[in-house]
């Protein structure tokens, strides 16, 4: 609990200073809803004349309608064994508890629901969304320490789930390393639904290593090997696999018409640059709506 106290302290100071208005901007809701009748002052659209009220009191009466800014925000967060590795001062794991901090406050702060459903092999957990920061705060302290079975990653068993039992619309953001493959068909149903943003995790070991010697183990297998970082063929074939499935997930996930936000790790702890791609999703969202 301390840690996710100190958690919504920088996400608080990151949402007010930071992301103020780009969630509300991008994010608006399903439509308008009636909200009440005043009295026509002039400049206001004849169209929104209410003749009913109109004609029973004597004089011209409009109708006023407010966006419907109830969303409903789900966080699909992956929680097998490689979310819990990472050279950097943070596991991906405990980047995805800032990720769905910063955007569960800010879902909070726009009246919105929000809501987590965890998964390794097999959906971990599921909290329904809801309103109310003491509910964002639980999906943190979820996020950071809920107790996992499951060692591997199958988001096609998540996504199966996220199209089928959310009773209403809602924004999705998948956050993984998406290191696995076989979920292309899944996703392709989910964001028939909801509107899907893949949030992809990149460690900072996919940039490269200083030279030397390092026993490493997969998380998942636990399967341990000695690699030489210092080796240039190695280093060559090893970047060039990394590329690789970069590549391959950002054109799949442009085919299946899903937005992609691509978060580097930090190799020192650097909150910000967490919230920077975000922004800068936010950006590519108003600037391509505008062009609609």
């Amino acid at each position: 609990m301390a840690e996710v106290r100190r958690i919504e302290l920088v996400s608080t100071r990151l949402v007010t200073d930071v992301m103020s208005g780009g969630y509300s901007s991008v994010f608006r809701g399903s439509g308008v809803e009636f909200s009440e009748v005043r009295e026509y002052v002039d400049g206001d659209d004849p169209r929104s004349v209410d003749w009913n009220v109109t004609a029973r009191l004597g004089r011209p009466f409009v109708k006023k309608f407010v966006d419907e800014r109830e969303l409903s925000v789900l966080f699909l967060l992956d929680l097998s064994r490689s979310m819990v590795s990472g050279f950097g001062p943070w596991s991906l794991r405990q980047v995805a508890a800032r990720i769905c901090a910063c955007l569960g406050l800010a879902a909070v702060r726009n009246n919105d629901k929000v809501g987590m459903l965890a998964f390794s092999d097999h959906v971990e957990s599921y909290l329904e969304p809801r309103k109310g920061m003491g509910h964002a705060l639980r999906i943190v302290r979820d996020a950071l320490a809920l107790p996992v079975k499951g060692q591997r990653s199958d988001m096609s068993s998540a996504l199966d789930f996220a199209a089928r039992v959310p009773r209403r619309h809602a924004v999705v953001f998948l956050i993984s390393d998406f290191l696995h493959d076989g979920w292309e068909e899944a996703l392709k149903l989910c964001a028939l639904r909801h509107d899907v943003i893949a949030v992809r995790l990149l460690a900072p070991e996919l940039a490269g290593v200083e030279p030397g010697l390092m026993r490493m183990q997969d998380p998942e297998s636990e399967m341990t090997h000695v690699v030489d970082w210092g080796d240039s063929h190695f280093i060559a074939r090893y970047t060039e696999q990394v590329d690789e499935w970069q590549s391959k997930t950002r054109q799949t996930l442009r085919r299946l018409s899903v937005d992609l936000i691509d978060i580097a790790l930090p190799r020192f702890e650097d909150h910000e640059a967490l919230v920077r791609p975000i922004m800068h999703f936010f950006r590519m969202r108003e600037a391509r709506g505008e062009k609609r």
